[in-house]
Protein backbone atom coordinates (compact mmCIF):
# COMPACT_ATOMS: atom_id res chain seq x y z
CA UNK A 1 0.00 0.00 0.00
CA UNK A 2 1.66 3.20 -1.17
CA UNK A 3 1.98 6.48 0.31
CA UNK A 4 -1.50 8.61 -0.47
CA UNK A 5 -3.28 5.33 -2.08
CA UNK A 6 -6.66 4.54 -0.59
CA UNK A 7 -6.95 1.75 1.74
CA UNK A 8 -8.52 -1.56 0.53
CA UNK A 9 -10.01 -3.31 2.98
CA UNK A 10 -10.58 -7.45 2.09
CA UNK A 11 -13.94 -8.35 3.62
CA UNK A 12 -16.11 -11.76 3.32
CA UNK A 13 -20.14 -10.14 3.25
CA UNK A 14 -22.34 -12.98 2.37
CA UNK A 15 -19.24 -15.28 1.34
CA UNK A 16 -18.62 -12.78 -0.99
CA UNK A 17 -15.23 -11.11 -1.21
CA UNK A 18 -15.42 -7.39 -1.89
CA UNK A 19 -13.22 -4.44 -1.70
CA UNK A 20 -14.21 -1.81 0.59
CA UNK A 21 -13.12 1.75 -0.27
CA UNK A 22 -12.06 4.43 1.49
CA UNK A 23 -10.87 8.04 0.66
CA UNK A 24 -11.18 7.44 -3.36
CA UNK A 25 -9.44 10.54 -3.61
CA UNK A 26 -6.19 8.53 -2.49
CA UNK A 27 -6.32 6.78 -5.21
CA UNK A 28 -4.90 10.04 -7.22
CA UNK A 29 -1.41 8.96 -6.00
CA UNK A 30 2.03 8.04 -7.19
CA UNK A 31 4.14 5.38 -6.31
CA UNK A 32 6.97 6.30 -3.69
CA UNK A 33 9.36 4.27 -5.41
CA UNK A 34 8.49 5.04 -8.84
CA UNK A 35 11.62 6.46 -11.15
CA UNK A 36 9.08 7.66 -12.93
CA UNK A 37 8.47 11.54 -13.53
CA UNK A 38 6.32 12.82 -10.37
CA UNK A 39 3.08 15.09 -10.64
CA UNK A 40 2.66 17.93 -9.04
CA UNK A 41 6.43 18.99 -8.70
CA UNK A 42 7.34 16.67 -6.36
CA UNK A 43 11.04 15.96 -6.50
CA UNK A 44 12.70 12.13 -8.22
CA UNK A 45 13.34 10.18 -5.24
CA UNK A 46 17.03 10.25 -4.26
CA UNK A 47 18.91 6.66 -3.51
CA UNK A 48 21.47 8.01 -2.05
CA UNK A 49 22.61 7.70 1.45
CA UNK A 50 25.03 10.71 1.47
CA UNK A 51 24.25 12.99 3.87
CA UNK A 52 21.04 15.14 3.79
CA UNK A 53 21.68 18.82 3.00
CA UNK A 54 18.30 20.34 2.06
CA UNK A 55 15.42 22.14 3.85
CA UNK A 56 14.98 21.47 7.78
CA UNK A 57 11.93 21.83 8.82
CA UNK A 58 9.32 20.96 10.99
CA UNK A 59 7.69 18.19 8.42
CA UNK A 60 10.98 17.02 8.48
CA UNK A 61 11.75 16.83 12.20
CA UNK A 62 8.63 15.11 13.05
CA UNK A 63 9.25 12.37 10.13
CA UNK A 64 12.65 11.53 11.82
CA UNK A 65 10.82 11.65 15.46
CA UNK A 66 8.23 9.05 14.03
CA UNK A 67 10.51 6.58 12.61
CA UNK A 68 12.64 6.76 15.72
CA UNK A 69 9.88 6.78 18.78
CA UNK A 70 6.46 5.28 19.46
CA UNK A 71 5.14 8.99 19.01
CA UNK A 72 6.14 12.10 20.49
CA UNK A 73 5.18 15.01 22.75
CA UNK A 74 4.45 18.49 20.63
CA UNK A 75 7.01 19.73 23.46
CA UNK A 76 9.63 17.15 21.99
CA UNK A 77 8.64 18.72 18.35
CA UNK A 78 9.62 21.95 19.45
CA UNK A 79 12.57 20.94 21.21
CA UNK A 80 13.92 18.76 18.21
CA UNK A 81 13.09 21.78 15.73
CA UNK A 82 15.53 24.19 17.43
CA UNK A 83 18.31 21.20 16.53
CA UNK A 84 20.29 20.83 13.67
CA UNK A 85 19.48 17.52 11.79
CA UNK A 86 23.43 16.66 13.03
CA UNK A 87 22.14 17.52 16.32
CA UNK A 88 18.48 16.18 16.21
CA UNK A 89 19.94 12.84 15.39
CA UNK A 90 23.05 12.71 18.02
CA UNK A 91 19.74 13.30 20.27
CA UNK A 92 18.14 10.17 18.86
CA UNK A 93 21.14 7.85 19.30
CA UNK A 94 23.28 8.80 21.35
CA UNK A 95 21.42 8.15 25.03
CA UNK A 96 22.49 7.33 27.92
CA UNK A 97 22.34 4.16 28.82
CA UNK A 98 20.06 3.30 32.25
CA UNK A 99 18.30 0.21 33.62
CA UNK A 100 14.68 1.22 34.41
CA UNK A 101 12.88 0.27 37.71
CA UNK A 102 12.30 -3.46 37.26
CA UNK A 103 8.65 -4.77 37.32
CA UNK A 104 6.77 -5.33 40.64
CA UNK A 105 4.36 -7.48 42.28
CA UNK A 106 1.47 -5.86 41.19
CA UNK A 107 -0.62 -8.56 42.09
CA UNK A 108 -0.76 -9.77 45.59
CA UNK A 109 -3.99 -10.08 47.30
CA UNK A 110 -5.98 -12.87 49.56
CA UNK A 111 -6.86 -15.13 46.88
CA UNK A 112 -2.73 -14.19 45.14
CA UNK A 113 -0.16 -14.87 48.04
CA UNK A 114 3.78 -14.23 47.02
CA UNK A 115 5.62 -16.14 49.62
CA UNK A 116 8.82 -14.42 48.76
CA UNK A 117 8.33 -11.16 46.99
CA UNK A 118 6.22 -8.41 48.67
CA UNK A 119 3.29 -6.48 47.17
CA UNK A 120 5.23 -3.31 45.67
CA UNK A 121 8.85 -5.08 45.30
CA UNK A 122 10.31 -6.33 42.29
CA UNK A 123 10.25 -10.53 41.74
CA UNK A 124 13.20 -10.51 38.79
CA UNK A 125 15.90 -11.79 41.23
CA UNK A 126 13.56 -14.44 43.39
CA UNK A 127 15.02 -18.01 43.06
CA UNK A 128 12.17 -19.41 41.54
CA UNK A 129 8.76 -18.92 40.32
CA UNK A 130 5.93 -20.51 42.21
CA UNK A 131 3.73 -22.36 39.58
CA UNK A 132 0.51 -19.92 40.70
CA UNK A 133 2.59 -17.30 40.21
CA UNK A 134 3.35 -18.06 36.60
CA UNK A 135 0.75 -16.22 35.10
CA UNK A 136 0.90 -13.20 37.55
CA UNK A 137 4.62 -12.32 36.89
CA UNK A 138 3.76 -13.25 33.00
CA UNK A 139 1.19 -10.81 33.30
CA UNK A 140 3.15 -8.29 35.34
CA UNK A 141 5.76 -8.12 32.90
CA UNK A 142 4.02 -7.49 29.86
CA UNK A 143 2.63 -4.56 31.94
CA UNK A 144 6.07 -3.33 32.71
CA UNK A 145 6.96 -4.06 29.09
CA UNK A 146 4.14 -1.51 27.80
CA UNK A 147 4.99 0.84 30.16
CA UNK A 148 8.41 1.37 29.06
CA UNK A 149 6.90 2.25 25.58
CA UNK A 150 4.58 4.30 26.86
CA UNK A 151 6.90 6.22 29.24
CA UNK A 152 9.91 6.30 26.46
CA UNK A 153 12.27 9.30 26.30
CA UNK A 154 12.35 10.66 22.84
CA UNK A 155 14.95 8.71 21.56
CA UNK A 156 15.75 5.11 19.25
CA UNK A 157 16.13 3.03 22.16
CA UNK A 158 12.50 1.50 22.33
CA UNK A 159 11.70 1.35 18.62
CA UNK A 160 15.39 -0.54 18.60
CA UNK A 161 14.50 -2.51 21.14
CA UNK A 162 11.14 -4.01 19.53
CA UNK A 163 13.24 -4.62 15.85
CA UNK A 164 15.59 -6.97 18.05
CA UNK A 165 12.43 -8.48 19.72
CA UNK A 166 11.27 -9.31 16.29
CA UNK A 167 14.77 -10.28 14.83
CA UNK A 168 15.69 -12.53 17.86
CA UNK A 169 11.69 -13.30 18.49
CA UNK A 170 10.87 -15.70 21.39
CA UNK A 171 7.42 -15.94 22.50
CA UNK A 172 6.18 -15.18 26.13
CA UNK A 173 3.44 -17.75 25.55
CA UNK A 174 6.37 -20.23 25.74
CA UNK A 175 8.91 -19.33 27.87
CA UNK A 176 6.44 -18.38 30.55
CA UNK A 177 9.18 -17.27 33.03
CA UNK A 178 8.91 -13.65 33.86
CA UNK A 179 12.35 -13.63 35.19
CA UNK A 180 13.34 -15.01 31.76
CA UNK A 181 11.42 -12.48 29.63
CA UNK A 182 12.70 -10.00 31.55
CA UNK A 183 16.56 -11.05 31.45
CA UNK A 184 16.05 -10.87 27.51
CA UNK A 185 14.03 -7.43 27.30
CA UNK A 186 17.02 -6.23 29.34
CA UNK A 187 19.25 -7.62 27.04
CA UNK A 188 17.67 -6.04 23.06
CA UNK A 189 17.16 -2.74 25.35
CA UNK A 190 20.72 -2.53 26.68
CA UNK A 191 22.36 -3.75 23.68
CA UNK A 192 20.25 -2.18 21.09
CA UNK A 193 23.00 0.27 19.14
CA UNK A 194 25.47 -2.69 20.20
CA UNK A 195 27.70 -4.93 18.15
CA UNK A 196 25.61 -7.49 15.72
CA UNK A 197 27.89 -9.87 15.91
CA UNK A 198 28.37 -10.04 19.93
CA UNK A 199 24.74 -9.81 20.52
CA UNK A 200 24.48 -13.27 18.47
CA UNK A 201 27.03 -14.61 20.15
CA UNK A 202 24.86 -13.97 23.07
CA UNK A 203 21.49 -14.47 22.10
CA UNK A 204 22.94 -17.99 21.19
CA UNK A 205 23.05 -18.56 24.69
CA UNK A 206 20.48 -16.51 26.48
CA UNK A 207 17.84 -18.77 28.52
CA UNK A 208 14.84 -17.74 26.87
CA UNK A 209 16.19 -18.57 23.58
CA UNK A 210 17.41 -21.58 25.33
CA UNK A 211 14.04 -22.66 26.28
CA UNK A 212 12.33 -21.29 23.41
CA UNK A 213 14.12 -23.11 20.54
CA UNK A 214 14.93 -26.11 23.11
CA UNK A 215 18.29 -25.45 22.89
CA UNK A 216 18.11 -26.38 26.35
CA UNK A 217 17.64 -30.16 25.25
CA UNK A 218 20.16 -30.18 22.55
CA UNK A 219 22.25 -33.14 23.71
CA UNK A 220 25.08 -35.20 21.93
CA UNK A 221 22.87 -38.16 22.12
CA UNK A 222 19.49 -36.28 20.42
CA UNK A 223 20.58 -32.76 18.84
CA UNK A 224 17.91 -30.45 18.28
CA UNK A 225 18.17 -28.70 14.92
CA UNK A 226 15.60 -25.93 16.05
CA UNK A 227 18.39 -22.92 17.22
CA UNK A 228 20.98 -24.08 14.32
CA UNK A 229 18.58 -23.63 11.36
CA UNK A 230 16.99 -19.85 12.57
CA UNK A 231 20.39 -19.15 13.69
CA UNK A 232 21.35 -19.20 9.67
CA UNK A 233 17.67 -18.85 8.51
CA UNK A 234 16.95 -15.89 9.97
CA UNK A 235 18.97 -14.54 12.44
CA UNK A 236 22.41 -14.13 10.76
CA UNK A 237 22.49 -15.50 6.77
CA UNK A 238 18.64 -15.16 6.11
CA UNK A 239 16.89 -17.27 2.74
CA UNK A 240 18.49 -15.52 -0.13
CA UNK A 241 20.00 -16.42 -3.32
CA UNK A 242 23.48 -16.43 -2.34
CA UNK A 243 22.60 -17.92 1.41
CA UNK A 244 23.24 -21.69 0.12
CA UNK A 245 24.81 -23.24 3.45
CA UNK A 246 22.86 -27.03 3.46
CA UNK A 247 20.85 -29.38 5.42
CA UNK A 248 23.81 -30.99 6.80
CA UNK A 249 24.74 -27.49 8.01
CA UNK A 250 22.08 -26.79 9.92
CA UNK A 251 22.79 -30.78 11.78
CA UNK A 252 26.55 -29.87 11.99
CA UNK A 253 25.51 -26.72 13.89
CA UNK A 254 22.99 -28.36 16.25
CA UNK A 255 26.16 -30.70 17.16
CA UNK A 256 28.10 -27.23 17.80
CA UNK A 257 26.27 -25.98 20.18
CA UNK A 258 25.09 -29.57 22.11
CA UNK A 259 25.71 -28.79 26.34
CA UNK A 260 23.90 -25.50 27.19
CA UNK A 261 21.43 -25.59 30.01
CA UNK A 262 19.42 -22.95 32.35
CA UNK A 263 19.81 -22.25 35.90
CA UNK A 264 16.50 -21.60 36.98
CA UNK A 265 17.13 -20.39 40.23
CA UNK A 266 20.05 -17.70 38.67
CA UNK A 267 17.86 -16.96 35.34
CA UNK A 268 21.57 -18.05 33.32
CA UNK A 269 22.82 -20.30 30.96
CA UNK A 270 25.58 -22.84 31.58
CA UNK A 271 27.53 -24.90 29.62
CA UNK A 272 28.14 -28.63 31.24
CA UNK A 273 30.64 -30.78 28.67
CA UNK A 274 29.22 -34.05 29.83
CA UNK A 275 26.38 -33.77 27.32
CA UNK A 276 28.73 -31.55 24.36
CA UNK A 277 29.21 -33.93 21.26
CA UNK A 278 32.94 -33.96 21.27
CA UNK A 279 33.65 -34.90 17.60
CA UNK A 280 34.82 -33.00 14.69
CA UNK A 281 32.03 -31.45 12.71
CA UNK A 282 32.63 -30.50 9.14
CA UNK A 283 30.66 -27.97 6.87
CA UNK A 284 29.83 -27.47 3.59
CA UNK A 285 31.72 -26.02 0.85
CA UNK A 286 29.88 -23.07 1.20
CA UNK A 287 31.48 -22.41 4.53
CA UNK A 288 34.84 -23.81 2.59
CA UNK A 289 34.62 -27.16 4.18
CA UNK A 290 35.61 -25.61 7.48
CA UNK A 291 36.07 -28.00 9.90
CA UNK A 292 35.86 -27.36 13.91
CA UNK A 293 37.48 -29.27 15.91
CA UNK A 294 35.35 -31.05 18.97
CA UNK A 295 36.60 -29.96 22.33
CA UNK A 296 36.33 -31.53 25.73
CA UNK A 297 35.41 -29.97 28.82
CA UNK A 298 34.37 -26.62 29.67
CA UNK A 299 36.68 -25.90 26.26
CA UNK A 300 33.76 -27.39 24.27
CA UNK A 301 31.57 -23.84 25.16
CA UNK A 302 34.14 -21.99 22.82
CA UNK A 303 32.90 -23.93 19.91
CA UNK A 304 29.77 -21.93 19.87
CA UNK A 305 31.64 -18.37 18.94
CA UNK A 306 33.96 -20.66 16.44
CA UNK A 307 30.44 -21.55 14.99
CA UNK A 308 29.28 -17.96 14.91
CA UNK A 309 32.80 -16.90 13.65
CA UNK A 310 32.61 -19.05 11.06
CA UNK A 311 29.20 -18.02 9.61
CA UNK A 312 30.33 -14.16 9.51
CA UNK A 313 32.90 -14.93 7.35
CA UNK A 314 30.24 -14.73 4.79
CA UNK A 315 29.92 -10.81 5.78
CA UNK A 316 28.32 -9.72 2.59
CA UNK A 317 25.56 -12.16 2.93
CA UNK A 318 24.60 -10.88 6.63
CA UNK A 319 24.99 -7.62 6.20
CA UNK A 320 22.65 -7.60 3.46
CA UNK A 321 20.36 -9.62 5.22
CA UNK A 322 20.39 -7.83 8.06
CA UNK A 323 20.68 -4.15 6.53
CA UNK A 324 17.12 -5.25 4.06
CA UNK A 325 15.24 -5.36 7.43
CA UNK A 326 16.55 -2.11 9.03
CA UNK A 327 15.53 -0.70 5.74
CA UNK A 328 11.87 -2.39 5.80
CA UNK A 329 11.57 -1.38 9.66
CA UNK A 330 12.73 2.30 9.15
CA UNK A 331 12.36 2.82 5.89
CA UNK A 332 10.04 1.09 3.10
CA UNK A 333 9.05 -2.28 2.74
CA UNK A 334 9.50 -2.51 -0.73
CA UNK A 335 12.87 -3.11 -1.81
CA UNK A 336 13.14 -2.25 -5.60
CA UNK A 337 16.70 -3.44 -7.88
CA UNK A 338 17.57 0.52 -6.96
CA UNK A 339 17.35 0.35 -3.44
CA UNK A 340 18.97 -2.68 -3.79
CA UNK A 341 22.05 -1.39 -4.98
CA UNK A 342 22.41 2.33 -4.19
CA UNK A 343 21.22 1.94 -0.42
CA UNK A 344 21.12 -1.51 0.90
CA UNK A 345 24.74 -2.41 -0.49
CA UNK A 346 26.28 0.50 0.58
CA UNK A 347 24.91 0.19 4.40
CA UNK A 348 25.93 -3.43 4.33
CA UNK A 349 29.50 -2.34 3.25
CA UNK A 350 29.35 0.54 5.69
CA UNK A 351 27.68 -2.23 8.22
CA UNK A 352 31.09 -4.63 8.02
CA UNK A 353 33.50 -1.89 7.75
CA UNK A 354 31.78 -0.48 10.91
CA UNK A 355 33.05 -4.00 12.70
CA UNK A 356 29.43 -4.94 12.71
CA UNK A 357 28.73 -2.08 14.95
CA UNK A 358 25.07 -0.83 14.32
CA UNK A 359 25.07 2.89 15.62
CA UNK A 360 27.33 4.10 12.80
CA UNK A 361 24.84 2.47 9.97
CA UNK A 362 21.23 3.87 12.05
CA UNK A 363 23.34 7.25 11.97
CA UNK A 364 24.28 7.07 8.56
CA UNK A 365 20.84 6.16 7.36
CA UNK A 366 19.18 8.89 9.36
CA UNK A 367 21.17 11.53 7.84
CA UNK A 368 20.95 10.64 4.68
CA UNK A 369 19.02 11.95 1.09
CA UNK A 370 16.96 9.17 0.93
CA UNK A 371 15.21 9.16 4.35
CA UNK A 372 14.01 12.66 3.98
CA UNK A 373 13.24 12.24 0.37
CA UNK A 374 9.63 13.75 -0.01
CA UNK A 375 8.03 10.73 -0.85
CA UNK A 376 9.79 8.41 1.90
CA UNK A 377 7.42 10.17 4.78
CA UNK A 378 3.85 9.20 5.12
CA UNK A 379 5.06 5.79 2.50
CA UNK A 380 4.48 2.91 5.22
CA UNK A 381 1.20 1.52 7.21
CA UNK A 382 1.70 2.53 11.62
CA UNK A 383 1.86 -0.73 13.02
CA UNK A 384 -0.01 -1.11 16.32
CA UNK A 385 2.53 0.65 18.68
CA UNK A 386 2.80 3.76 16.45
CA UNK A 387 -0.72 3.80 16.62
CA UNK A 388 -2.24 3.52 20.03
CA UNK A 389 1.09 4.81 22.19
CA UNK A 390 1.56 7.25 19.38
CA UNK A 391 -2.07 8.31 20.55
CA UNK A 392 -0.91 8.32 23.94
CA UNK A 393 2.34 10.34 23.60
CA UNK A 394 0.96 13.15 21.62
CA UNK A 395 -2.05 13.70 23.55
CA UNK A 396 -0.56 13.16 27.04
CA UNK A 397 -2.53 10.29 28.14
CA UNK A 398 -2.30 10.05 31.99
CA UNK A 399 -1.98 6.72 33.47
CA UNK A 400 -2.54 6.64 37.45
CA UNK A 401 0.51 6.44 39.71
CA UNK A 402 -1.99 3.52 41.99
CA UNK A 403 0.79 0.25 41.61
CA UNK A 404 -2.45 -1.90 40.71
CA UNK A 405 -4.39 -0.19 38.63
CA UNK A 406 -1.24 1.29 36.63
CA UNK A 407 -0.54 -2.20 36.11
CA UNK A 408 -4.05 -3.42 35.17
CA UNK A 409 -3.87 0.20 32.59
CA UNK A 410 -1.00 -0.22 31.17
CA UNK A 411 -2.08 -4.30 30.44
CA UNK A 412 -5.47 -2.81 29.20
CA UNK A 413 -3.02 -0.96 26.30
CA UNK A 414 -1.22 -4.55 25.20
CA UNK A 415 -4.42 -5.85 24.93
CA UNK A 416 -5.75 -3.33 22.43
CA UNK A 417 -2.11 -3.45 20.59
CA UNK A 418 -3.13 -7.11 20.78
CA UNK A 419 -6.42 -6.89 18.91
CA UNK A 420 -4.90 -5.21 15.94
CA UNK A 421 -2.11 -8.05 15.75
CA UNK A 422 0.93 -6.87 17.80
CA UNK A 423 1.11 -8.87 20.78
CA UNK A 424 4.23 -7.28 22.11
CA UNK A 425 6.65 -10.53 23.63
CA UNK A 426 4.12 -12.56 21.65
CA UNK A 427 5.32 -12.88 18.08
CA UNK A 428 3.44 -15.26 16.03
CA UNK A 429 6.56 -17.30 14.93
CA UNK A 430 10.56 -17.19 15.48
CA UNK A 431 9.92 -15.62 12.28
CA UNK A 432 8.41 -12.40 14.10
CA UNK A 433 5.62 -10.49 12.91
CA UNK A 434 4.19 -10.86 9.50
CA UNK A 435 4.14 -7.57 8.47
CA UNK A 436 8.25 -7.09 8.50
CA UNK A 437 8.60 -10.28 6.34
CA UNK A 438 5.36 -11.74 4.66
CA UNK A 439 5.32 -10.81 0.86
CA UNK A 440 3.61 -9.23 -0.86
CA UNK A 441 1.88 -7.44 2.01
CA UNK A 442 4.09 -6.36 4.43
CA UNK A 443 2.76 -3.35 6.67
CA UNK A 444 -1.01 -3.93 4.79
CA UNK A 445 -1.21 -6.65 7.24
CA UNK A 446 -1.48 -4.25 9.63
CA UNK A 447 -4.94 -2.94 8.54
CA UNK A 448 -8.03 -4.71 7.53
CA UNK A 449 -11.49 -4.42 8.00
CA UNK A 450 -11.67 -5.64 11.41
CA UNK A 451 -8.50 -3.86 12.91
CA UNK A 452 -9.41 -0.63 11.09
CA UNK A 453 -12.94 -0.72 13.12
CA UNK A 454 -10.93 -1.84 16.25
CA UNK A 455 -8.67 1.68 15.60
CA UNK A 456 -11.66 3.52 15.53
CA UNK A 457 -13.03 2.23 17.90
CA UNK A 458 -10.49 2.78 20.46
CA UNK A 459 -9.86 6.37 19.40
CA UNK A 460 -13.33 7.50 20.60
CA UNK A 461 -13.20 5.60 23.87
CA UNK A 462 -9.45 7.68 24.43
CA UNK A 463 -11.12 10.56 23.42
CA UNK A 464 -14.13 10.83 25.77
CA UNK A 465 -14.14 13.08 28.75
CA UNK A 466 -14.25 10.13 30.94
CA UNK A 467 -11.17 8.61 29.35
CA UNK A 468 -11.53 4.38 30.57
CA UNK A 469 -12.26 4.57 34.31
CA UNK A 470 -13.10 1.37 36.46
CA UNK A 471 -12.62 0.09 40.09
CA UNK A 472 -9.06 -1.72 38.33
CA UNK A 473 -8.36 0.80 35.72
CA UNK A 474 -7.58 4.45 34.80
CA UNK A 475 -6.72 6.33 31.78
CA UNK A 476 -7.61 9.52 30.88
CA UNK A 477 -6.96 11.76 28.04
CA UNK A 478 -7.70 15.60 28.51
CA UNK A 479 -7.99 16.83 24.87
CA UNK A 480 -8.94 20.60 26.16
CA UNK A 481 -5.49 20.08 27.60
CA UNK A 482 -3.70 19.06 25.00
CA UNK A 483 -5.14 22.08 22.73
CA UNK A 484 -4.12 24.55 25.17
CA UNK A 485 -0.59 23.20 24.72
CA UNK A 486 -0.30 24.59 21.17
CA UNK A 487 1.11 28.63 20.01
CA UNK A 488 -2.35 29.75 19.60
CA UNK A 489 -5.44 27.51 20.26
CA UNK A 490 -8.12 30.18 20.10
CA UNK A 491 -6.89 30.46 15.85
CA UNK A 492 -8.65 27.43 14.53
CA UNK A 493 -6.42 27.46 11.01
CA UNK A 494 -3.59 27.51 13.48
CA UNK A 495 -4.69 25.12 15.87
CA UNK A 496 -5.34 22.75 13.36
CA UNK A 497 -2.45 22.88 11.43
CA UNK A 498 -0.40 22.83 14.47
CA UNK A 499 -2.50 19.13 15.13
CA UNK A 500 -1.89 17.78 11.66
CA UNK A 501 1.81 18.58 12.17
CA UNK A 502 2.06 16.76 15.05
CA UNK A 503 -0.69 13.56 14.04
CA UNK A 504 -0.34 13.44 10.35
CA UNK A 505 2.88 12.41 8.43
CA UNK A 506 1.26 13.97 5.19
CA UNK A 507 0.22 17.04 4.18
CA UNK A 508 -3.85 16.58 3.24
CA UNK A 509 -5.90 19.09 0.80
CA UNK A 510 -7.22 22.52 1.55
CA UNK A 511 -10.67 21.03 1.19
CA UNK A 512 -9.67 18.42 3.94
CA UNK A 513 -8.97 21.30 6.23
CA UNK A 514 -12.18 23.42 5.37
CA UNK A 515 -14.41 20.44 6.68
CA UNK A 516 -11.90 19.97 9.66
CA UNK A 517 -12.41 23.91 10.22
CA UNK A 518 -16.12 23.48 9.83
CA UNK A 519 -16.30 20.82 12.48
CA UNK A 520 -14.76 23.17 14.83
CA UNK A 521 -16.86 25.53 14.30
CA UNK A 522 -20.07 23.52 14.48
CA UNK A 523 -20.75 24.84 10.38
CA UNK A 524 -20.11 27.78 11.59
CA UNK A 525 -18.53 30.21 9.03
CA UNK A 526 -16.51 32.92 11.21
CA UNK A 527 -13.45 32.08 12.81
CA UNK A 528 -14.58 34.31 16.09
CA UNK A 529 -17.37 31.64 16.97
CA UNK A 530 -14.41 29.57 18.22
CA UNK A 531 -12.05 31.92 18.88
CA UNK A 532 -14.89 33.91 21.62
CA UNK A 533 -15.46 30.28 22.62
CA UNK A 534 -11.92 29.35 23.47
CA UNK A 535 -11.35 33.10 25.44
CA UNK A 536 -14.34 32.65 27.19
CA UNK A 537 -12.81 29.21 28.74
CA UNK A 538 -9.45 30.81 29.16
CA UNK A 539 -10.53 33.47 31.35
CA UNK A 540 -13.31 31.31 33.31
CA UNK A 541 -12.99 27.82 33.55
CA UNK A 542 -15.82 26.34 34.67
CA UNK A 543 -17.03 22.91 33.80
CA UNK A 544 -19.53 24.47 31.57
CA UNK A 545 -17.21 26.60 29.67
CA UNK A 546 -14.77 24.16 29.53
CA UNK A 547 -17.62 21.16 27.96
CA UNK A 548 -18.44 23.74 25.64
CA UNK A 549 -15.04 23.46 24.23
CA UNK A 550 -14.84 19.93 24.49
CA UNK A 551 -17.44 18.80 22.31
CA UNK A 552 -16.09 20.61 19.38
CA UNK A 553 -12.40 19.66 20.30
CA UNK A 554 -14.09 15.57 20.45
CA UNK A 555 -15.81 16.19 16.67
CA UNK A 556 -12.69 17.35 15.46
CA UNK A 557 -10.27 14.74 16.78
CA UNK A 558 -12.62 11.87 16.35
CA UNK A 559 -13.08 13.15 12.63
CA UNK A 560 -8.84 13.85 12.35
CA UNK A 561 -7.86 10.78 13.82
CA UNK A 562 -10.25 8.67 11.57
CA UNK A 563 -9.10 9.72 8.28
CA UNK A 564 -7.06 7.30 5.90
CA UNK A 565 -3.86 9.82 6.38
CA UNK A 566 -3.37 9.27 10.19
CA UNK A 567 -3.02 5.46 9.86
CA UNK A 568 0.14 6.74 7.48
CA UNK A 569 3.99 7.15 9.36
Amino acid sequence: MNRRQFLNIQTQDKKKEKIVEIEPDLTQSINPYSNKKLPDGLEILSYSILPYNGNWDTKHVAHLLRRTTFGFRPSDLRNFKNKSLNDAVSAIIDFVDYTPAPPLNNYSSPSVIDPNIPLGQTWVNDSFTPPNLTAPRFLSFKSWATGQLINQECNIREKMTQFWHNHFAVEAEVVQDGRFLYKYNQFLRGQCLGNFKNMVKTISKDPSMLYYLNGYKNTKNAPDENYARELMELFTLGKGADSNYTEDDVKQAARVLTGWRINISTVESNFQPTLHDTQNKTFSGFFNNQTIVGRIGADGALEKDELIDMIFMHADVISKHLCRKLYRYFCYYNITEQTETNVIEPLAQFLVQSNWEIKPVIQKLLLSEHFYDINSKGCYIKNPFDFVVGFTKAFQTKFTTDLAKNYSSLLLVNSFTTSQGLNYFDPPSVAGWPAYHQSPQYHQIWINSDTLTKRKQLIEILLSSNGIATPTIDIKTDIVEFVSILENPSNPVELINESLEILYAIDISSTKKTELKSILLSGQSQDFYWTDLWQTYQQNKTTENKQMVYIRLYSLFQHLLSLPEYQLA
